[in-house]
């Protein structure tokens, strides 16, 4: 008689799914009092506050689109995205990613969780999914209240461009769309920032504030006469480029680049962090993140591309330069006013004319024609001159711009005063915004 023995089933338990991890992950994050403060701030705020400014008589005319919140709803989400590019969304892209990893090592949960879900893998994929959800909630908040808080206010008129073209209602609001789009790409590198400092630095509050201090040392370095390579090999350049999609025809060339650099950026982070995750010693209760071996090893990578970017692009026509000359100048403010000058003739109720009939040219110079006439400065001095429409006469008029690094700027009119010296236009006994008096305009870094 043969004796069978009968041997139990050993019970194989199979790692946790990651949508149930993500699950438990996202309660954690909207347990935080901060993120739900930031929620109600982001869906609420921008629109409340764009909806205020359209009721007071003083407008943002230092920040692009500003001077227009009286005349469309559409400038008002893109004044939200202009500052939220320098301080809010770097502060979102902290409060969401930079304290994801950083957490467990407060609360001492390591050993629970990675005992629940048996894989480290998944903990990472689904903290990383965690962070860019809440990431991405929150970007959508600041655009649809900003939008919308405009539209209340001063619904959906055409917008003047960065050029002085019209958009059309429909226009804008595929430009609005793009614009925050656009701004999303750095917005996730500095979120992969700080998941690899909340990987790297563990419970030290330091994490928490590297998207925010990276954020800031790039705002710093775009403010620096740094040449046009460099500028664009730094993610921070892609919340500016997406003024670019406001001129005719667009400046493509320093946006893509921008986006392609902020999202290689964002990949390589994510990339360090994940395998300094993977080979953190989670067996040592003493062991607080990775140390400074793995700071060195994620800071080392990142300047890396930093610099292999920057010499790439230096390859680009202009690239080693400042990126705004003379002829450029002249180009864009001619082509701008150009634009304007059909614009208030029309409010003005005149006869219309066109462009071709205006021959419009300027001639730009600054410190007085001493030194090299390129570069950033609030020292150009321009002169424009076009054909009065229905005469021979020439006519001039005269400009100081204020040019930013960046290739924004503004120019503000000098005379004469009946053409560009009023804030206002009275028509028919109605205050009308001079779109003479002054305006924004932009210098393609890369173009001819």
């Amino acid at each position: 008689m043969t004796t069978v023995t009968v041997v139990p089933a050993v019970r194989v338990r199979r790692p946790i799914p990651v949508r149930r991890i993500l699950r438990m992950e996202l309660v954690k994050q909207f347990s935080a009092w901060r993120v739900r403060v930031l929620l109600l701030l982001c869906w609420l705020g921008p629109g409340v506050l764009v909806f205020a400014i359209d009721q007071q008589s003083t407008l943002p005319s230092d920040t692009p689109f500003g001077r227009w919140m009286h005349a469309t709803g559409w400038a008002g989400p893109l004044v939200v995205l202009g500052v939220a590019g320098s301080w809010v969304l770097p502060l979102v892209a902290s409060l969401a990613a930079g304290d994801v990893f950083a957490a467990e090592d407060r609360l001492g949960t390591w050993r629970h969780l990675l005992v629940t879900v048996r894989s480290h893998r998944r903990i990472f994929a689904a903290k990383a999914l965690a962070a860019l959800t809440v990431t991405l909630l929150l970007v959508a908040g600041l655009a649809l209240s900003g939008t919308f808080g405009g539209l209340l206010a001063e619904g959906s008129q055409p917008l003047v461009g960065l050029d002085g073209h019209l958009l059309t209602g429909a226009d804008a609001a595929g430009g609005v769309l793009l614009a925050w789009l656009c701004a999303l790409a750095p917005t996730l590198a500095l979120a992969a920032i700080g998941l690899l400092g909340s990987v790297a630095l563990g419970r030290s509050p330091m994490g928490l504030l590297l998207p925010v201090l990276a954020a800031l040392g790039m705002q710093l370095a775009q403010l620096l006469p740094l040449p046009v390579a460099v500028r664009l090999a730094l993610p921070g350049y892609a919340f500016t480029s997406w003024n670019g999609l406001f001129t005719a025809p667009r400046q493509p060339g320093p946006l893509l680049i921008g986006l392609a650099v902020s999202l290689a950026w964002a990949a390589l982070a994510t990339t360090l962090a994940y395998r300094l995750f993977l080979r953190r010693d989670f067996t040592n209760p003493g062991q607080d993140g990775a140390g400074r071996r793995a700071l060195t090893l994620g800071l080392l990578p990142l300047a890396a591309l930093l610099a292999l970017t920057a010499v790439a692009l230096t390859a680009a026509p202009g690239a080693t330069g400042p990126g705004i000359t003379q002829p450029k100048l002249q180009r864009s403010l001619a082509t701008a006013f150009a634009h304007l000058y059909r614009y208030q003739q029309a409010e003005l109720r005149q006869p219309p004319v066109t462009e071709p009939q205006l021959h419009t040219t300027a001639a730009c110079d600054r410190t007085e024609g001493l030194g090299r006439q390129e570069g950033p400065g609030n020292d150009w001095r321009c002169t424009v001159s076009w054909t009065v429409p229905g005469t021979t006469a020439t006519a001039q008029a005269v400009y100081q711009l204020d040019v930013a690094p960046d290739g924004h700027y503004t120019a503000d009119g000098d005379g004469p005063v009946q053409l560009n010296g009023y804030f206002l236009l009275v028509i028919d006994g109605a205050p009308t915004p001079n779109p003479l008096w002054q305006f924004d305009a932009d210098v393609d870094l890369l173009g001819g």
